[in-house]
Order: C-alpha cells, then structure tokens, then sequence
C-alpha cells in the first residue's frame, strides 16, 4: 500500500463517528403511512418529537403513533428531509456488516451486466438500492462515490471498506453534491474530487460500455464522471441508424453519436454547448477508431445553444434521418414543470423541423418531476400541432443498474417514433 493509500486510510479514521445513543423519532400519521409503505425518506414536518437533537449521521429510529418501530436510518438535522431509511419494518444494527451485506444485494442485481463487454456502471442507486443519499458507480477498476448528504460521513470509512471488499478495485474517488460542498464544517477536510484509495488521478480513465471504449473524468466530470444510465437507450440506438444521416442533440461527450456511427451511420453531428465536452467527444470517437463503421463514419461537432441553432440548420435546410434529443434536467423542483414541458415540446418542434420525413425521432426526459404520461403528451401534442403526428414504437425507461425503488425514483423516460 503506498504512502497516498496509507494517508487516506488515516483521514478517513479520523472521522467523526455517529453518536452511540440512537435518536427516537416519533413520527405523525402521514409520516407513519409513508413508511409502513416503504418511502426511503422522512421529513422535518412529519416527527412530532424526538428524543434528543443529533448530528449528521447518527443513527435514529422511526416510532409510530403507538411507540411500535418503523424504520431506521441516518439522522440529518440540516436537511429537511431528516431521516434517510436503511432499512423499514425489522430493526438492523448499522455498521460495516449491515452495508457489507447490503452492496453485496446490490452487486448481485448488477451480475448480469458483467460480460466482459462493459465494465462502466452504477453499483449503487441511492434510495432505489435501499442506500438513500448515496450512489457508486464503476468505471472499470475506478470506482466512485457520490454523496448527498453529510450523514454519510461519519459510516464512510465503514462503507469504503466494506465496497473494497465486495468489489475490489484500484482506486476510489470521493465527490459531493454542491449543496454538501457547501457546508465545510460537516466534511473535516474532505473535498470534492479526493481519491480516498490507490494511485493519484490526474485525467481520464478509460471504461468499456457494450465493447465501445470510453473515457470518464471521475475527479472532475459532471455526476461522477460520465453518464451510465442512457447505455441501453445508447445501444438501440445504434440499431437504428444504419446508412442514416444522425444528429445528436445535447450530445454532451457523444456517447449515441458513437454507438450511431458504430451501427453503419454514414454521418453524424454531436451538438452540444460546451467545447469541453465536445472535445472529449472526438477523443471518444478516437478511441474507436479500430471499429471499421466508426471509422467510416463522417463526425462533425458542433458547439452552441441547441434551440437557436436548430431554428437555423431548419432555416438552411438541413436534414437528417435520425435525431436525438436528451436534454438536461428541466425541472429540479415541482414549480419548474410546466416550464420543462413547455421546452419538450419546443424541442420536439425543433427537432422536427430538421427531420427528413418518414425519419426517427429519439426523444428523451431525466426530469423526474415530469412523468412520462405528462412527457409523452407535451411531445405527441407538440408534433401533431406542428404537422408531423408521430407513430411511437418503442418507449423505455430504466436500465437494470438504475433500479426504480419509489415514485419518486422514476426519472429517466425515452421514446422513438417515426415522423
């Protein structure tokens, strides 16, 4: 073990430790239903008392209205959302056994990813996978660890040793949401970013998704360095775009660009509005160039805001025979939802209006607070007004490594359609 992995080992001991004492929370008759109904959260203004304050990451114990258990989980007084449940209905002891044998379950789900052919995905999806606040992903032999809340901190030297253990890796990076970053005094030095164990990491790391080779910044990449949860999306794609002109909107570091010119794409064109991502995009591109179809394939970038820019390759008239439009998170809270609807249907427009007729449209949403019912209407709606009413063949929506454990869990959803 070398000098780094010995200093990280010592910084991680040298955290705090959730409190002995546990916390007994007595919760309402809203608070009771939702967890007897197995809700991995519970709020500020469902506890109708408590028996002691705490500090992020002690452990504390739902109670229902006639002292019987509920749940049980980590404690975090600076959030709302005070009680991230591990485990509903049968009291646990939380220590290194209880989340050896809980990433253990969550590795066995993962089992048939595991072909050779991929070696990038999500290990752990947060509350879906019974670890509320938590994600990890692998990007073949880096793996990552994502929090969103300080209560984690005080389980984390727990929790690392026991995903060394269930899944052996080389290194293993630390990064936190900006709401975490934000409260330093919760943290005790540690940073976004922090490789916690192995070798020191100063750019990418290369994975493999379906047999296609790609780079991921796990120190410094949006999320935790890539983005796993549209592989089977990025995959059918490929199916579709045999001999086809393929236009990729918000393309990002283009992964369906890629997976389109390996399916027999003729050309494709990555729109994005960072260079940055773009640039890795042509460096994916480079990565794959072994692959004759890649090879053969025309890739052209383009850098800029996808609406104007659309109205303008409309204006021009260029067209293409397959486009797909995955656009970032349009509404991160309940108020911004008729905004995001409103752009999904001026971007189905929008991607209409450079489609050949009779092409495929790849429309997809990673707002959850847009369902898919109320996603798909804003896009059928949308191109019937505009002339093109579409004819959906397929809809999809999680993969197998991005369980859906709650309503609330369900945010990815895709459709295709001819037009």
């Amino acid at each position: 073990m070398d000098e780094l992995e010995n200093r990280d080992e010592l910084s991680l001991s040298a955290l705090p430790k959730a409190a002995e004492r546990r916390i007994a929370l007595h919760v309402s008759r809203d608070g009771e239903r939702a967890l007897r109904a197995g809700h991995p959260w519970l709020f500020e203004n469902s506890i109708e008392r408590q028996s002691h304050a705490g500090q992020p990451g002690d452990i504390a114990v739902a109670f229902d209205q006639k002292r019987r258990f509920l749940a049980i989980g980590l404690y975090d007084p600076t959030s709302p959302l005070r009680l991230r449940v591990l485990q509903h209905a049968v009291p646990a002891t939380i220590d290194r056994d209880w989340f050896l044998a809980q990433l253990q379950r969550t590795a066995q789900r993962r089992a048939p990813l595991l072909d050779g052919r991929t070696t990038g995905y999500r290990l752990v999806h947060g509350e879906n996978d019974q670890l509320p606040g938590l994600v990890v992903d692998r990007y073949d032999q880096t793996l990552v660890i994502k929090l969103y809340t300080a209560a984690w901190i005080p389980h984390l030297a727990d929790l690392t040793a026991a995903l060394l253990e269930v899944q052996p890796a080389h290194r293993l990076v630390l990064r936190m949401s900006r709401a975490l970053q934000k409260a330093p005094e919760y943290l005790y030095g540690l940073s976004d970013g922090l490789v916690l164990a192995g070798p020191a990491l100063t750019g990418s790391v290369i994975f493999l998704e379906h047999g296609l080779r790609f780079e991921a910044d796990p120190c410094h990449g949006q999320k935790t360095g890539f983005f796993l949860d549209q592989r089977e999306n990025r995959a059918r794609v490929e199916q579709l775009a045999a001999g086809k002109r393929v236009l990729n909107v918000f393309a990002y570091t283009g992964g369906f660009s890629l997976y389109a010119a390996r399916g027999g794409a003729r050309q494709v064109t990555s729109l994005d509005i960072s260079r940055p991502a773009l640039a890795a995009a042509e460096r994916n591109f480079a990565l794959n160039q072994h692959l004759p179809t890649v090879a053969a394939a025309e890739h052209q970038l383009l850098a800029g805001d996808a609406f104007p820019l659309l109205l303008q390759m409309q204006a021009t008239h260029q067209r293409f025979d397959l486009v797909v439009i995955d656009p970032p998170a349009f509404a991160k809270q309940q108020t911004e939802v008729e905004r995001a609807l409103s752009a999904y249907a001026q971007l189905t427009r929008l991607g209409l209006g450079v489609l050949q007729p009779g092409g495929t449209l790849v429309m997809a949403s990673c707002s959850s607070r847009v369902s898919s019912p109320a996603f798909v209407a804003a896009v059928t709606q949308a191109a019937a007004q505009f002339g093109r009413p579409l004819q959906i063949f397929a809809q999809t929506a999680h993969a197998l490594d991005h369980p859906i454990g709650f309503a609330e869990g369900a945010y990815l959803k895709c459709l295709y359609a001819t037009a």
